[in-house]
């Protein structure tokens, strides 16, 4: 029987040659750096009362940056001097969410489950922001639509949503 030798290092050779040689595709792709925070100032917030449901907010906010960015997964909504926030629905929401630049993201908020329920707080206004160590945007119960205040108890709001159909559904609107 005949031993044959094997010279392995033209093979590593010309198998490096090849991955070199490969399309930026096919190669092993390195993971890309997550994007940054997103500044306040490269963000554009707008809210406004759902028309004939004064207890209903869709809000929105839009990257005006030149790349993409990272929001908190939940808007921070607070409703003037009242302490608390509205909690998210579904529960959870922990993490970012990915703003590309120039697009937008939708969310809504439901400040009261019964307009006349004898225990709602008054508030003159309602905050949205997109990252709870921002400020973001005051908009007046006159400005949102909602009269002379916004009716309070128990409020839930969106995970932040890529289409105002998906944050009408969930909220309960659609």
């Amino acid at each position: 029987m005949r031993i044959r030798t094997v010279h392995t290092v033209p093979v590593l050779a010309a198998s490096a040659a090849l991955l070199l040689a490969a399309a930026p595709g096919q190669a092993a792709s390195q993971p890309q750096a997550a994007p940054a925070r997103c500044a306040a100032k490269a963000l554009d917030i707008q809210a406004k009362a759902v028309k004939g449901k004064t207890t209903v907010v869709r809000f929105s906010v839009t990257n005006s940056g030149s790349r993409a960015c990272l929001v908190d997964r939940v808007p921070t909504i607070t409703f003037g001097e009242l302490d608390g926030a509205a909690l998210p629905t579904p529960e959870g929401g922990r993490g970012t969410y990915r703003l590309d630049a120039g697009k937008t993201a939708y969310g809504a908020v439901r400040t009261i489950g019964d307009p006349s329920d004898p225990e709602a707080r008054r508030s003159p206004s309602l905050g949205v922001s997109a990252s709870a160590s921002q400020f973001g945007r005051d908009f007046s119960a006159a400005h949102l639509g909602t009269g002379r205040e916004i009716r309070v108890w128990e409020p839930v709001t969106t995970w932040w949503q890529p289409t105002r159909a998906k944050a009408d559904k969930a909220i309960g609107l659609g």
